[in-house]
């Protein structure tokens, strides 16, 4: 039994969602490689590399190759890229992310197997749980295919250590083979969002916001908040749609799925889809005019009231 896991970049480092994946890949015992495909910079090698528990890396690139995790890139390229390395290997992981979710299925298809997707548990080589029902069940199950090809929700398991000391694993670079025809666009620039606060996916802490914030103007009362508590923010799906937030702040089922030590909800009623996403979150703290709203239902702590009342005073109290 072999384990490949896809590499996935955050600015200069490996993702926390890829070090999540590399502690469910150990979880299989068997010894762990790392493929990365595209242009890396000294930062980004130097991540890879301190990453413990990897035996081999696996680099395809060449000189002209943009970074080909971003979005200009068809994850059908990606996918022929890897696809004959991965051939070799009886289990082959990607994080749960937008990009993960977009080239591993596409991967498994052309090895002719059935993806399976957000895996919170590992019990076994071919023995898994994931949530089902938009997370309201959790399925056990027996996957008899020959190879697996396995997406992994990265707020159900630790981040693999790090460490700057540990013996580089050996290394193997490759040139790619370039199809034009696979590619969607021409890649001419990317812009991070930069910010002070910590990643979303990753926070030990979120405060998020719904419609009921009522205005754009209105979201300094979250930074405020956010602020003082050293913590990510994140909006429902009504409030992203309302043009309160961009889209990546969106927390839930279609959005990013998140387990903070601390979760604040303000004016966010509770729809399924947002309960999917932040289930694992292990305080809730919700805030809503509606004593009724499904959030108080798996919130741990709730206050009831107008939050344009609440959250002035809340804030000036940490």
């Amino acid at each position: 039994m072999s384990v490949l896991v896809i590499a996935e970049f955050l600015e200069n480092a490996v993702s926390p969602a890829t070090l999540s994946c590399m502690t469910a890949a150990a979880q299989l015992g068997a010894e762990v490689d790392i493929v990365a495909v595209g242009g890396l910079n000294d930062s980004q090698i130097n991540s890879l590399q301190s990453v413990d528990g990897i035996h081999k890396i696996y680099h395809y690139s060449d000189d002209s190759a943009p970074p080909l995790n971003t979005a200009p890139v068809a994850p059908e390229y990606l996918a022929q890229i890897i696809h004959p390395l991965a051939l070799n290997y009886s289990h082959v992981l990607a994080a749960a992310t937008q990009w993960g979710k977009n080239l591993l299925p596409r991967l498994a298809a052309l090895a002719d197997i059935q993806a399976v997707s957000d895996v919170t548990q590992i019990l076994g080589a071919s023995h898994y749980i994931r949530p089902v029902y938009a997370g309201n069940a959790l399925a056990e199950f027996q996957d008899t295919q020959p190879r697996h090809y396995l997406t992994i929700r990265s707020s159900a398991f630790p981040a693999a250590v790090t460490n700057s000391s540990v013996n580089p694993a050996e290394w193997e670079r490759a040139p790619t083979r370039r199809t034009e025809s696979l590619r969607c666009g021409e890649f001419v620039d990317q812009t991070l969002t930069k910010s002070a606060r910590p990643e979303l996916q990753s926070a030990a802490r979120v405060v998020s916001f719904g419609r009921g914030i009522g205005s754009k103007d209105n979201v300094a009362l979250i930074e405020q908040l956010a602020d003082r508590l050293g913590a990510a923010i994140g909006a429902s799906r009504a409030a992203v749609d309302s043009g309160y937030a961009p889209n990546d702040y969106q927390v839930g089922q279609t959005g990013k799925i998140i387990a903070p030590d601390l979760y604040i909800a303000v004016g966010i009623s509770g729809a399924v889809q947002h309960l999917a996403g932040i289930k694992d979150a292990k305080t809730i703290v919700a805030i809503n005019k509606d004593p009724d709203a499904p959030i108080f239902k798996i919130a741990d702590f709730g206050l009831v009231g107008d939050l344009f009342e609440i959250l002035p005073e809340f804030t000036g109290k940490i």
